[in-house]
């Protein structure tokens, strides 16, 4: 059977009075949080869940991604409001000669930055359990200086390295048995990891989120607990947590801000600028 899915562009697109009033929910939520963008599907999915104009079904879902996919293509939604986590590309560096290589250092120079977690008491790394959701708590810690990761196996070398004696690993993972049993085993692997690599490092696991308190305040869209999932959970229900992304931002900014020195990172972004202005001097 061949696919009957439109290709290229569909700029000849009229969607149904249904479909518009989703797309005008979805417009919605990109503009609340036009700071968090680009979003994944799953994230709009329970943007618009918790606005109640959609249920939470598996076909809801589906139709949001059919939906999506039209209006990118017809150029009602942008591409880049929607990210796409199954896109991967390397491609080699190349210039057209030494003027463009100069204004590259020139813009590398530009971008110059110290490691904003020195001399503070601890060094803060990020974990979430999805993918998609990684590059949104970069654009938060980043500025922080703090990393975001699914991977943090070799956090306390890092900190070590970094001369930091602790480390605080602040968790986002799903509000269920998975999403439980993975924080415990995380905590469990990291701090072997730690005594291995870097035995005078302290590690510490804080959940930023999901948690049972988020939910209720929140109100956040939940789901049964699997009847075949036997793993040990104090909950009544699941959230995932991709249903708090578009909040998130507001809650890993206050746990890293409770946690730094202000004025030791102000004299270090001090000493950034005066190198970075130096550097720049330079290559001008």
């Amino acid at each position: 059977m061949p696919d009957k899915r439109p290709r290229g562009y569909q700029p000849q697109w009229r969607p149904r009075p249904a479909t518009l009033a989703l797309l005008a929910a979805v417009d919605a939520v990109l503009a609340r949080y036009a700071e968090q963008v680009p979003l994944t599907v799953r994230q709009i999915w329970y943007a618009v869940l918790s606005d109640g104009v959609l249920v939470k079904e598996e076909r809801t879902y589906k139709r949001l991604v059919e939906v999506l996919g039209m209006a990118r293509r017809s150029g009602r939604i942008p591409w880049e409001a929607v990210r796409d986590d199954s896109e991967t590309a390397v491609e080699p560096v190349a210039y057209t000669g030494p003027e463009d290589f100069r204004q590259v250092q020139l813009a590398a120079a530009r971008g110059y930055r110290l490691d904003r977690q020195a001399g503070q008491a601890d060094r803060i790394e990020l974990f979430c359990e999805t993918a998609g959701m990684v590059p949104q708590l970069v654009a938060v810690a980043g500025p922080w200086g703090c990393r975001a990761t699914q991977a943090p196996g070799t956090t306390a070398r890092r900190a070590a390295v970094g001369g930091h004696a602790s480390v605080r690993i602040m968790v986002v993972s799903d509000w269920d048995p998975s999403g439980i049993h993975l924080f415990t085993a995380l905590a469990e692997d990291v701090t072997a990891f730690a005594a291995a690599d870097a035995p005078g490092v302290t590690v510490v696991f804080e959940r930023l989120a999901v948690t049972e308190q988020q939910i209720a305040d929140l109100a956040l869209p939940t789901a049964p607990v699997k009847p075949t999932d036997h793993r040990s959970f104090t909950g009544t229900a699941t959230t995932q947590a991709e249903a708090i992304a578009p909040t998130l931002a507001a809650i890993i900014g206050e746990a890293i801000a409770h946690d730094r020195d202000l004025t030791v990172l102000q004299t270090l972004l001090e000493r950034e600028d005066a190198e970075r202005r130096a550097l720049i001097r330079c290559l001008t």
